[in-house]
């Protein structure tokens, strides 16, 4: 390929860029930020245990109104979100190691 030719490229390359950024942003899907998605997940993950964490406490009070199916199926459901938080935070971390290991 000439150096015209890549020049030519280019030049398509960057009008097709602008023609893009001039897109009616109302016609695009709203964006979520990722990183206030991962926020969120782990402050459900926290609210999840410490819910699981104060019943279980209830529990062991002695308190008669807490039921001992309730208290262990919360413990459960906090067990399994903390499990998939780690298993995402695995793969964000692999991921990231990928990317760090790409040649330039």
């Amino acid at each position: 390929m000439s150096q015209m030719d890549v020049n030519e490229v280019l030049a398509q390359m960057r009008v097709l860029r602008d023609q893009s950024a001039q897109k009616n942003p109302r016609a695009e899907a709203p964006q979520t930020d990722f990183s206030d998605l991962l926020k969120n997940s782990i402050d459900t993950v926290n609210e999840a245990q410490q819910q699981a964490s104060s019943l279980a406490r209830a529990f062991e009070n002695g308190e008669a109104d807490v039921p001992l199916a309730e208290v262990m199926v919360s413990l459960q459901k906090a067990s399994v979100s903390f499990q998939a938080m780690v298993q995402v935070r695995n793969k964000l971390v692999e991921a990231y190691k990928d990317i760090m290991n790409m040649q330039m």
